[in-house]
């Protein structure tokens, strides 16, 4: 099977702009949508090439390519609100009723959301790092500060000092990585969406915002998470360390949680072949 850049993209034109996303396996196969994370210079095929030809052994895969991160056409609104959308209006494009999903981080929200939101849509949710709160750690975290120093003043130091911050081995983060993340961080939509996201300013707003509202965070209303989820973590994720996974792990009705050592936020990269048979495990129950 060629799971190559080339053989598997694919455009999806729609009301809103065209959405990209590349797709693997036999098309009788249960529908797996992957959904990627946030962070300079991320996109769903860096996040999944190295993942896909083995889940495209068993399912049908989608990885998507979320609006506002430079691959997918952008749309207004906030990244995490229009993801979200953006999965529902793939989904309906392309007749898939239901799927099974994985977030990576931002996307592991999303799917959350989803779950809670759309729980018709979600047949199983596997998360890496990135939901609930943080209990006992800090918040925000040390990666998270660190990502917000290079969105408010981006170089190429700045972006070395976040990608270790991501992993356990360091020696993951070579100088190709950081040069493909770099290139693509100073693409326009994609520092648009890091400024919503990210940036000094928009936390404090966000933080103000969420002091005086009246609606819930989305982690409170996990209980609402129908679908069989697993939680996996990386037990050195210094992004969002893994106390965060208590919250869903206690609220998420049909909830397990795996947490890989020696490994940071990027599970599926760095606990690769552990993650793999986990998740083929559970998606193949």
């Amino acid at each position: 099977m060629d799971v190559s850049y080339e053989a598997t993209k694919r455009e999806l034109p729609t009301d809103q702009g065209t959405l990209r996303y590349h797709e693997a396996g036999d098309a009788d196969a249960p529908p797996l949508i992957l959904l990627h994370g946030s962070g300079p210079g991320v996109t769903g095929w860096r996040n999944y090439r190295g993942n896909l030809g083995h889940f495209a052994q068993t399912h049908h895969c989608y990885v998507l390519e979320f609006p506002g991160f430079g691959v997918s056409d952008p749309v207004e609104g906030h990244p995490v609100l229009t993801a979200g959308g953006s999965v529902i209006r793939f989904m309906d494009a392309l007749g898939i009723d239901k799927a099974a999903m994985i977030g990576n981080s931002m996307g592991g929200v999303v799917g959350v959301n989803l779950a809670i939101k759309k729980p018709d849509r979600v047949e199983k949710l596997v998360t890496i790092g990135g939901v609930g709160p943080n209990l006992f750690s800090p918040s925000p975290s040390e990666g998270l500060r660190l990502l917000q120093e290079f969105t408010d003043a981006p170089d190429k130091d700045k972006l070395v000092r976040w990608l270790n911050s991501m992993v356990y081995d360091r020696s993951l983060i070579t100088d190709e990585l950081i040069e493909e993340r770099w290139q693509a961080a100073i693409n326009p939509d994609a520092q648009k969406t890091a400024q919503m996201m990210y940036g000094s300013a928009a936390f404090e707003m966000q933080q103000k915002f969420m002091a005086a509202s009246d609606t819930p965070p989305y982690w409170a209303s996990m209980h609402k998470v129908a679908c069989p989820t697993m939680l996996t973590w990386g037990r050195d994720d210094r992004v969002s360390p893994p106390d965060m996974a208590l919250v869903p792990m206690r609220l998420i009705p049909d909830a397990e949680l795996h947490i890989f050592p020696k490994c940071g936020h990027w599970v599926m990269i760095e606990a690769k072949d552990a993650f793999e048979a986990a998740v083929t495990s559970f998606l193949t129950r």
